[in-house]
């Protein structure tokens, strides 16, 4: 019996141009005030960037600094906004091209992100896609800042898939990725995509 295929796709920077966390904190809170923050934030940043601190600490430093204390009932308002008004100028040409090819084949498509679900999750409902991403804690129906489990990045991503598919039953397994933090699912692939849709 000929077994189906299946494709994985990382959200930012490989579907979009920019990463979306950031670009939401811009669009929700206006330019003044995400240039002073992201200027208060920037030892955290650099942190990440030279690799002295956790991508999740950093994250939540951001997240905490951006949303912290928002009801999700509001956040998830703005990540629809967010989805819909500057989300789609922010998507690939040649990401959508090769997601359509894989739908054209009748193969699932799978996006994998290290981004919340909040507003990742909606935008692959609008397109029909399947969504693992990483999850935002409540307390009270208002965002803490922190993760809910682990950042959905590097073996996470693996981890997660793997709760959810049984890669056996798969004959081909296409992944697509554009840094280190997609390494360890290019690597479950029998057709690795690193910065590249072909």
């Amino acid at each position: 019996m000929l077994k189906k295929n299946i494709a994985f796709f990382d959200f930012d920077g490989t579907i979009t141009t920019q990463d979306t966390m950031l670009e939401l904190a811009r669009f929700t809170s206006g330019g003044l005030k995400f240039f002073i923050g992201i200027t208060q934030l920037s030892p955290w940043l650099v942190a990440m960037k030279l690799s002295l601190v956790r991508k999740k600490t950093a994250k939540e430093k951001l997240l905490a600094y951006f949303f912290g204390g928002m009801s999700i009932q509001e956040f998830d308002k703005k990540c629809i906004e967010f989805t819909t008004q500057r989300l789609p100028s922010l998507i690939k040409k040649e990401a959508m091209a090769a997601i359509e090819s894989h739908r054209a084949a009748q193969t699932p498509v799978v996006v994998v992100s290290a981004s919340a679900e909040n507003w990742v999750a909606v935008w692959c409902k609008q397109n029909n896609i399947e969504c693992i991403a990483s999850r935002l804690e409540l307390i009270d129906n208002r965002i803490t800042g922190k993760l809910r489990g682990e950042n959905c990045n590097g073996m996470e991503k693996v981890s997660r898939i793997k709760e959810l598919f049984n890669l056996a039953d798969f004959g081909n397994v296409y992944c697509y990725g554009d840094t280190g933090g997609d390494k360890e699912m290019l690597a479950i692939a029998t057709h690795p995509f690193y910065r590249c849709y072909q």
